[in-house]
């Protein structure tokens, strides 16, 4: 007996020959098609040729014969894939969305960017949460980093927004609990950036004749926990790779809770260790202020504190901004 399946929010908008080969990935085109012109397949009771745009609530008829077809997991060029579920975690993470751009408060440990044994990213996912949108990434977040992502949903949008970030115009800041004690309730650090090394000067690397990359960072203690912990308000005036993690472990001596590529497990007593243990990167992109790309308007978002830095921002009291 021939299924009846209902077209989800997150499908709205998504054609009908793409439904299929999302649900049942592993039949061949052809095969849709011949079910279609036979009647096999219909929507809402009505014959269809397989190029119907589907809306949330459309009754899908799935014929029994293509139940094989969804054993395998359909997989992008890179090897990447996701599952309704995954879309609809995504879905649920839109803090605003609009003709031009949609800002997400991305989760840690989801990337940016698909890419060679990436299984699922923003960039991919979106492009299936908006189908007839032209989805461009315009900044990043590392894959470790929670919080406020931007994603143009049109060329002009892309074009603007791009050049927002590229010349500093974006603000942006990050909240962050540091494993140690800044001394300074305030500063700028300036220095330059290289395959996980930090430079006085912009001189060439010996050996590779790579010159680093300039990185500015203004920093803020918001309050500190134990004599060992800092709670920290960064605002970035560039945009290097692993730029506040980098400026946290080496420049401020306090590498952030939660990283290990950088150390921030180091030097913490059993107590707080136990409290702190987490998989978790505590760096939290929160807000966000640009140049809306089709107002011209100065815009700003907010994220939501992540649910797993909730307890330790209770536990310790701190404040937020």
């Amino acid at each position: 007996m021939a299924e009846m399946i209902t077209v989800s929010s997150v499908e709205d908008g998504t054609r009908l020959l793409r439904w299929f080969l999302r649900h049942f990935p592993s039949m061949p085109q052809r095969e849709f098609y011949r079910l279609c012109r036979g009647g096999q397949i219909r929507v809402n009771s009505r014959r269809c040729h397989g190029r119907e745009v589907l809306r949330a609530g459309d009754a899908i008829r799935v014929p029994p014969t293509i139940a094989e077809y969804a054993k395998a997991p359909k997989k992008t060029e890179s090897g990447e894939h996701f599952s309704l579920s995954d879309l609809e975690q995504l879905r649920r993470a839109i803090i605003h969305n609009d003709d031009d751009i949609v800002v997400f408060n991305k989760p840690a440990g989801l990337a940016v960017q698909g890419g060679t044994g990436i299984r699922k990213s923003v960039d991919k996912m979106a492009a299936a949460l908006f189908p007839y949108a032209n989805v461009s990434l315009v900044h990043r977040l590392d894959m470790e980093t929670s919080g406020l992502l931007v994603v143009a949903k049109t060329q002009n949008a892309a074009q603007v927004l791009s050049h927002e970030f590229q010349t500093k115009n974006a603000h942006k800041e990050y909240l962050a609990l540091l494993n140690g004690d800044v001394a300074e309730s305030r500063g700028v650090i300036d220095n330059y950036l290289l395959k996980g090394r930090v430079f006085d000067t912009p001189m060439r690397e010996n050996g590779t004749g790579a010159r680093p990359h300039h990185a500015i960072t203004e920093y803020r203690v918001l309050a500190r926990a134990s004599g060992m912990l800092t709670w920290m308000l960064f605002l970035p005036k560039t945009g290097r790779t692993h730029q506040l993690r980098m400026h946290s472990a080496f420049s401020l001596k306090a590498p952030i809770v939660g990283d290990d590529l950088y150390g921030g497990k180091n030097n913490m007593d059993a107590t707080l260790h136990s409290v702190l243990t987490t998989k978790n990167l505590f760096l939290f992109a929160y807000k966000i202020t640009f140049k809306h790309p089709s107002t011209g308007r100065m815009v700003t978002f907010r994220a939501p504190i992540p649910e797993f830095m909730k307890p330790v921002i209770n536990l310790l009291e701190l404040p937020l901004p």
